[in-house]
């Protein structure tokens, strides 16, 4: 069984979306530290051919905990307003804006302030859209051993999901030992995307890796169905 583990992201870049579409399960990491200035709670979308970035508010009181700790503040719907008008203005001339929008517009709708389940609701209304099927579990519900850290506790989340190959992105090559997965019975892989580019607005030079907002705004179900399969397992 192949299995995937990534914290949740807010509408995150394709390439997540590659590697959930290509394990057997996704283990969504929601019982770690949050921290600052990642891609829990923002990402960026195309404005007037630069990258601009959309952020969900934290409640300032609720920074140091974990993920699943996390809440949204009390004012929340006015910033749900801001950012869904930003994307709207953004992406306004959009082939796919009427359908997308709609996603996105559902998403914001979800009434929870808890940040990780808000935010896995959204990856879930994208796999759904996107015709990933893959199931969701949450490690917060695992009865795992939670003192581990790092390498050792994706080890023991693969043992406990009873994998058999741990895939992570590219980016985590030099947190992972293979020598150590292959002593505990699992096959370590790397998801590399490939360069996926595609038609945003004519007039602008192309911006890669912005979130999966842009990228469905501008393709076709169809054709996101091949960029999802376009990467390679190192």
């Amino acid at each position: 069984m192949k299995l995937g583990i990534m914290q949740p992201y807010f509408f995150p870049y394709i390439g997540y979306f590659q590697l959930i579409d290509t394990v057997d399960q996704f283990v969504i990491h929601d019982d770690v530290q949050w921290i600052k200035g990642g891609w829990i709670n923002r990402n960026r979308i195309l404005v007037q051919g630069a990258s601009r970035y959309i952020t969900l508010p934290v409640k300032k009181d609720s920074t140091l905990f974990d993920i699943n700790q996390l809440i949204l503040p009390p004012d929340i719907s006015k910033h749900k307003q801001k950012i869904i008008r930003q994307i709207e203005n953004a992406y306004r001339k959009a082939p796919h804006f009427a359908s997308v929008m709609q996603l996105v517009s559902d998403c914001f709708a979800y009434q929870e302030r808890n940040v990780s389940k808000f935010i896995v609701n959204s990856l879930l209304t994208c796999c759904d859209h996107l015709g990933i099927q893959t199931p969701f579990v949450l490690s917060s519900t695992l009865d795992k051993k939670n003192e581990l850290h790092a390498q050792d506790r994706v080890l023991n989340i693969n043992m406990v999901m009873k994998a058999s190959h741990y895939i992570n992105p590219i980016g985590g090559t030099e947190l992972y030992n293979k020598a150590r997965f292959v002593e505990n019975g699992l096959q370590l892989s790397f998801l590399k995307s490939n360069d996926v580019a595609y038609n945003q607005f004519c007039d602008h030079e192309f911006i890669p890796n912005l979130s999966i907002i842009d990228v469905m705004m501008f393709n076709s179900k169809w054709k996101i169905a091949d960029m999802l399969k376009a990467y390679d397992l190192l």
